[in-house]
């Protein structure tokens, strides 16, 4: 019945967005009396939160079924894998993206229990460059130093994870997550439309400027 509940609201997201998500429209499509639906989603905020972890979940699913294909030792493979995924996923569920990257939603915030689902694609990308730093192949393009106030923001988030982690390397995986994101959310949301038609290759272009950026080794001298 969870499922099923999921399945309709999903349904009702890609119509007509997240305005239109109610407990009393998703009873309404399953022909039953709202106050049913209460035993498993005490409120339309909690079947949110349900929906926001299973799209983080099958993105992540998505970009590491495809990091996994990859052999090892090609991490620009990987790296661009994990671009194509994402890119893929968005354009194949763009309502579910749109709720994971679109307008926040008046009045919803989003509990603990989203960070980690949602934390999945960039730990990919920093472990594509933790093994690319541990092979002793990682050479980063010089770059202005951090900032201390942005290095303590990076220090905080590996010192939660328990990591070791150079602040630099997780700086390098948050430049890629975001230009990632940024990218295909300009075109789901129709940003690239009358400027770049070649999208895919676009993407390419774009992940391998940043795997450039991150000093992942050129294709030749993988391996």
């Amino acid at each position: 019945m969870t499922d099923e509940i999921k399945a309709v609201a999903r349904r009702r997201l890609a119509m007509n967005g997240v305005a239109d998500l109610s407990l009393r429209g998703v009873a309404r499509d399953l022909d039953i009396v709202a106050s049913a639906l209460y035993r498993y989603f005490p409120s339309r905020d909690a079947l949110l939160t349900a929906l926001l972890v299973d799209a983080y979940q099958e993105l992540a699913e998505a970009a590491a079924d495809a990091e996994a294909a990859i052999p090892r030792d090609d991490l620009r493979g990987r790296w661009l894998a994990i671009g194509r995924a994402v890119r893929t996923w968005a354009l194949a569920n763009p309502a579910e993206y749109g709720l994971l990257y679109g307008n926040p939603i008046p009045g919803y915030a989003a509990p603990q229990d989203t960070v980690e689902p949602a934390s999945q694609v960039i730990l990919l990308m920093v472990t594509i460059l933790r093994d690319a730093a541990t092979q002793g192949t990682l050479t980063p393009i010089p770059r202005t130093e951090l900032p201390d106030p942005v290095r303590a923001d990076l220090r905080r988030l590996i010192d939660q994870r328990a990591e070791d982690l150079p602040p630099e390397l997780l700086d390098s995986a948050l430049t890629g997550w975001s230009h990632l994101f940024g990218l295909v959310s300009f075109e789901v949301f129709g940003r690239l439309n009358d400027m770049i038609t070649a999208r895919p290759d676009y993407l390419d272009h774009q992940m391998t400027l940043i795997a450039d950026l991150a000093g992942l080794p050129p294709a030749e001298l993988e391996g």
